[in-house]
């Protein structure tokens, strides 16, 4: 019962967040990118929480379950991400000076790429947030036994889950906007880290420290298997495994090639609209890569040790892929009660910061970008800052509402399983078909200056040829007369799924060329887009000053609110040390979460009272 209470309780915090964080909102600006007036700390642990999702816990501990350290790959390839945006980009970012990316898109390659990327953004960007809040709760369904409670609704478990959660992210992000978007980020990287590290020691004790976890790996035959860059032996017959190159250094390239190319995109530059000023949106990056640099030393241990220690366990689980709950399994054996609740809480905080950041950035979209489009095209003057401020409002809970709609969807098609395909999988793939091809132009975008507007639009288009016939590939679509018919350097591309590298590889490599191939096309542009081309490379080199061009700050309310409901959330984690049932070591577990929290949150208060009097 303790863990439904703090469960619920967190969540009800969150939405006192949020209606707390309406008085920081007066125009769309504020409510959009924070007014620009977002410090670096709160920008940064904002764009961490952005890219840290649920999966960290689920798929990426899973894999950790079967490949050992291999997973670090990919967080690595994300803490590279932010030490280019920390020494080239995030600056850059900042000083766009917009609202949303197919702003810049527009002013960049002109009004008609920045429509199709608009409605792509939107449109993936529902699902996405849909796909997220869905895999989650069918995720928590299988951890928490929620049939009662369901039942007395009229839901299934995933049903009720989506609902609840979905109705929480709705409420803060609509009422706070942005602000509450980052302060709840925030407080939930707050919460995490000590958690997490907490559940990584605990699960070492368990097997008897850091030196006896690499021995039982060693004596499980598991060393090479473990490895974080797999031994050339380790490679499996590809009928066996479409990613037979996974993990390899050839995939670790690929990992991190991707990760740097889909980070450098105008589209991931929205965190950054918000801080301050470049030299602060630095700070910010920084940040982001450091938290995610230290984060990855912990939150694989876990999964690795329910592999050797409670591996029947997480096969036992009620999920369409078992070792997607080790995670969870090493908390329930190692937590106290009431603690397996924050785990959940932590859980649900890693997607919902994802979903809240995608709310309020489509929303951002529609306001800015779809509805003064057809303003202009019908001859309609456009909405005053107020009228657009409302619309952003409403906008927002139309977009959540068919978020959480898609989720139940989703959860209806596939009986809260889990385990369905048919849309589900075909939006993902979609995302994924798009993904890559769409961020090649918007990455080169930023340093190449001599492209006419539709250089954009040829590069997605020659970009998504390959990564269609991968995906087609894959789904053995193509006959066996088609593929014999083809000359034979062509035809390994239509038979059988093409490993992840090649994908990366042949994707960007098709994307950086065609457009490249547009460049001497670039005297025959018009005056009007040489000047506009112009215009944007000035604005983006330009530094911004914040006294100017903002005005006046407001650290010190960001760090005394902020502070206050951390240490809100310390105390209210204080209290578990009260459960009856626990034992010293219990309590001192509780102990140590609460008083890293209770500590943060006074810091910033202090850090608060100290700037505001200096």
């Amino acid at each position: 019962m303790i863990e439904y209470i703090v469960i619920a309780g967190y969540l009800a915090f969150l939405i006192a967040m949020g209606l707390v964080f309406r008085s920081f909102n007066s125009n769309v600006s504020d409510y959009f990118r924070s007014g620009c007036k977002g410090t670096w700390w709160l920008v940064g642990a904002s764009a961490f929480m952005g890219v840290f999702s649920a999966w960290t816990f689920t798929g990426a501990a899973g894999s950790a379950f079967e490949s050992g350290w291999s997973i670090l790959i990919i967080f690595l390839g994300n803490v590279v991400a932010f030490a280019v945006h920390a020494l080239l980009l995030a600056p850059w970012f900042r000083q766009l000076r917009a609202v949303t990316a197919p702003e810049v898109i527009r002013k960049r390659f002109g009004p008609g790429t920045q429509q199709v990327y608009a409605w792509l953004y939107a449109i993936l960007g529902m699902l996405q947030a849909a796909v997220w809040l869905w895999s989650l709760a069918v995720f928590i369904a299988a951890v928490f036994d929620w049939t009662g409670i369901a039942k007395s609704v009229g839901m299934s478990e995933v049903q009720f889950v989506i609902a609840v959660v979905g109705i929480v992210v709705l409420t803060y992000s609509v009422s706070g906007g942005s602000w509450a978007v980052m302060a709840t980020d925030v407080i939930q990287s707050i919460v995490l880290f000590p958690l997490t590290i907490l559940v990584a020691i605990l699960c070492l004790r368990e097997i008897g420290g850091i030196g006896e976890l690499f021995h039982r790996i060693d004596e499980a035959g598991l060393t090479r298997h473990f490895s974080l860059i797999s031994p050339p032996g380790e490679l499996q017959p590809k009928q066996d495994h479409p990613d037979f190159w996974k993990y390899t250094m050839i995939f670790a390239w690929a990992t991190i090639i991707y990760k740097v190319v889909t980070f450098s995109t105008i589209d991931v530059a929205q965190k950054y609209f918000g801080v301050k000023d470049g030299r602060e949106a630095r700070k910010a990056a920084l940040l982001a890569g450091g938290l995610m640099l230290f984060g990855m030393c912990f939150w694989f241990i876990p999964p690795i040790v329910a592999r050797l220690l409670w591996s029947d366990d997480v096969m036992a689980m009620q999920l369409s892929k078992p070792a997607e709950g080790a995670y969870a399994v090493a908390g329930l054996k190692v937590l106290p009660a009431g603690m397996v609740g924050l785990m959940i809480v932590s859980m649900l905080s890693a997607t919902m910061s994802s979903m809240d950041s995608g709310l309020n950035k489509n929303a951002a979209v529609f306001t800015r970008d779809i509805i003064p489009f057809f303003q202009r095209i019908t001859g309609k003057a456009e909405f005053s800052d107020k009228a657009s401020f409302l619309i952003g409002q409403i906008t927002s809970t139309i977009l959540g509402i068919t978020i959480i709609g898609i989720a139940l969807y989703f959860a209806a098609q596939t009986n809260g399983s889990g385990g369905g395909k048919g849309v589900f999988e075909m939006m993902l793939d979609i995302g994924a078909m798009l993904s890559l091809p769409m961020a090649v132009p918007l990455a080169l975008g930023l340093f190449i200056r001599r492209v006419p507007t539709w250089s954009a639009a040829i590069s997605v288009t020659a970009g998504v040829i390959p990564s269609a016939i991968a995906y087609f590939a894959a789904k053995d679509a193509f006959s066996d007369q088609l593929v014999s018919s083809l000359p034979g350097f062509l035809a390994p591309l239509f038979d059988g799924g093409w490993p992840y590298h090649l994908k990366v590889f042949i994707n960007l490599g098709v994307g950086v060329a065609a457009f490249l191939l547009t460049m001497p096309f670039w005297p025959k542009v018009s005056d009007s887009t040489r000047q506009r081309t112009d215009e944007f490379f000035e604005t983006m080199h330009k530094p911004v000053d914040f006294a100017a061009e903002v005005g006046e700050a407001n650290d010190s309310k960001q760090l005394t609110v902020i502070g206050a409901f951390t240490a809100a959330v310390g105390g209210g984690i204080a209290l578990l040390i009260l459960i009856p049932s626990h034992t010293w070591g219990d309590r001192l577990s509780v102990l140590f979460v609460s008083v890293v929290v209770l500590l943060t949150g006074v810091g910033l208060i202090w850090a608060g009272k100290r700037n505001q009097s200096a």
